[in-house]
């Protein structure tokens, strides 16, 4: 059966000018060919494309700001792609101290619209992801300490269903899907238009750091990072980099919302160890300390393909655990690859684990890693790097950040989401009963006793 929707808003079909455009991601690996995109203007545009997708029976994937980190996550060969970058509104209500703002967003458009206003919300490692998948999934960065993760401001939110119906969850109406919606992960429950958050009063100045040493270092500076860095002041959010032995770095970077003397003292247990070769303690308004914290990137597809890992942990990496790390290192190619740490702590511990569906909130720090390539040829060896680094520091780590997903987890659901993920599993039951919003690694439905 044909469909009587039609679709509407900017609609490019495989072979239409722009769909090269169209196509391309953030991480060139995740690319696909899909056999349509629909750039959505508007809410109706994506009820008209989820009903069209349901007659024709192709695949339905979700886009908001092109930075997927697997494959066949907001791509799919032959199906369509409904994507809300074109949804660009936000409205600030001073007086509430809310924010309404359309899922095509990137952060760094929000966040630095809402600093020059006098308020922030929190924020990631990069302004150019887009507002929609990254709040699902949680929502991590340097904030995260003082004011809760992303997915932690989230009271409100419109969401196309499997059938075409627009859907509004705030504490008092489809609690169950506001729930899920924070940390339960994008693309799992329907296609989301439009968040409200709660924002926060910004300081006029904040402090802003980034120390960098050479990488023979990383071993003494993450050792005293480790133990520093998650019993901190609550209103300092660091990250640490550790890049590849070729050609890489170690950089602190973070965010102290307090005045740079404090900040001084509270660093100087890292900043004292090694020889760092960059110092930059910064006091700015706070619209400036958000700008150097997030510097444009304005090259969507990046040079390198890359294959993620995640987890946290719970107590600090031991001996073993860094020499898994430095194994990986000495292996990993090109610029963009290495490990990246965030402390945690504070706000975001705060919440109990079933409070929402981000789960992981009793850990010490977040931890990624990623191999990277250039040569397709090289894919598999630096895939299975990252994978068999999960297997060695999988002793000493918890869990997965489903916006940092690894397809090689297998029986993925409990590593994401703990102890939620049954919950998770009902609440798909309930707005999504028919499975239709299905990619790798998404929340199957429950079975209906």
């Amino acid at each position: 059966m044909k469909s009587k929707t039609q679709l509407t808003g900017r609609v490019i079909f495989r072979g239409d000018p722009g769909y090269e455009s169209a196509r391309k991601n953030w991480d060139p690996h995740t690319n696909r060919f899909p056999k349509v995109f629909v750039f959505a203007q508007r809410t109706q545009d994506v009820a008209n494309a989820i009903k069209w997708a349901r007659a024709n029976n192709v695949p339905i994937r979700a886009r908001s700001g092109r930075h997927a980190l697997e494959t066949n996550l907001s791509q799919v060969n032959g199906g369509i792609v409904i994507d809300v970058s074109n949804m660009k509104k936000i409205r600030l209500n001073k007086k509430n101290g809310t924010a309404i703002v359309e899922t095509g967003n990137t952060v760094g458009r929000i966040v630095k619209t809402l600093a020059r206003q006098g308020f922030m919300a929190p924020f990631g490692d990069s302004p150019s992801v887009g507002i929609g998948g990254i709040t699902l999934g949680g929502g991590i960065g340097p904030l995260q300490r003082s004011i809760g993760l992303l997915s932690d401001n989230l009271i409100g939110l419109e969401m196309v269903d499997a059938k075409g119906r627009v859907i509004r969850a705030d504490k008092n109406h489809n609690a169950n899907l506001l729930w899920a919606s924070r940390g339960g992960g994008g693309g799992n429950f329907g296609v989301y238009t439009r968040y409200k958050f709660k924002v926060h009063r910004a300081p006029a100045m904040a402090t802003v750091f980034r120390i960098i040493w050479p990488w023979n270092q990383f071993e003494k500076v993450f050792k005293v990072w480790q133990q520093w860095a998650p019993s901190i002041d609550p209103r300092l959010g660091t990250h640490l980099e550790i890049g590849p032995k070729n050609g890489g770095l170690v950089t602190m970077e973070g965010l102290f919302l307090g005045p740079k003397s404090e900040a001084v003292r509270l660093l100087k247990p890292v900043v004292s160890v090694g020889t760092p070769t960059t110092k930059i303690i910064r006091w700015l308004p706070y619209p400036e300390a958000v700008n150097f914290l997030l510097p444009p990137d304005p090259v969507l597809t990046q040079r390198f393909s890359n294959q993620f890992s995640s987890g946290f942990a719970r107590r600090p990496f031991p001996d073993k655990a860094i020499k898994a790390m430095r194994e990986f290192l000495e292996k990993a190619k090109g610029e963009a690859a290495g490990f990246f740490f965030l402390n945690w702590g504070g706000a975001v511990s705060r919440i109990s684990p079933k409070a929402t569906a981000f789960f992981w909130r009793k850990a010490k720090f977040y931890v990624e890693w990623n191999s990277s390539w250039i040569k397709q040829s090289e894919a598999a060896k630096n895939i299975a790097l990252a994978r068999n680094t999960r297997r060695k520091l999988q002793p000493f780590i918890v869990g997965s950040y489903i916006n940092v997903p690894d397809q090689g987890i297998k029986n993925s659901g409990p590593v994401y989401y703990g102890a939620n993920y049954s919950r998770l599993r009902r609440v798909k039951a309930e707005y999504d009963p028919g499975n239709v919003f299905h990619f790798p690694q998404s929340i199957p439905p429950a079975i209906q006793k």
